[in-house]
């Protein structure tokens, strides 16, 4: 399996660039995992803004990927079930999973149609570089509840 992590924008804070690296790092030690950073969009109106970045995310996506999109409406998991929802992907023998985070407008319509699952991390708000941070780490985490690592305690 694959994980595709598609975001618009770099990361510009070096502490998150830094907890991003380091949980990237972690990652690959369980399962492949690649970056993609889309250009932000420099359109006038808003709607140009998502339309644009939309663009950018669907052509970052494989035909055939599974897509859960972070989104604050979607559903909730647990470390536990994150842990589950992956095992469940692999034994479905998904070749891909592509995780989007949009830009600070949010994600077009277009993308969360696209998605499988439309995932919410927390009902705060994050940050969209700060959310980059807490996705890695989680998928970081459910791969060692997985795996039986120590670190999820």
């Amino acid at each position: 399996m694959h994980i595709k992590l598609i975001w618009v924008g770099r990361t510009k804070s070096e502490a998150l660039r830094s907890l991003t690296d380091d949980y990237l790092r972690r990652l690959t030690k369980f399962v492949r995992c690649d970056v993609v950073e889309v250009r932000d969009s420099a359109a006038a109106a808003d709607e140009a803004i998502k339309e644009e970045e939309a663009t950018r995310i669907l052509n970052a996506l494989s035909q055939n990927a599974t897509v859960i999109v972070l989104d604050v409406e979607g559903q909730q998991w647990s470390s536990p079930e994150l842990a589950g929802q992956i095992e469940k992907w692999q034994n479905a023998s998904a070749k891909e999973i592509a995780f989007v985070i949009g830009g600070h407008l949010g994600i077009a319509r277009i993308v969360s149609e696209r998605a499988t699952h439309l995932w919410s991390l927390s009902r705060l708000t994050l940050t969209h570089e700060m959310a980059r941070v807490v996705l890695i780490e989680q998928l970081y985490r459910a791969y060692t509840i997985s795996r039986g690592v120590p670190y999820q305690k």
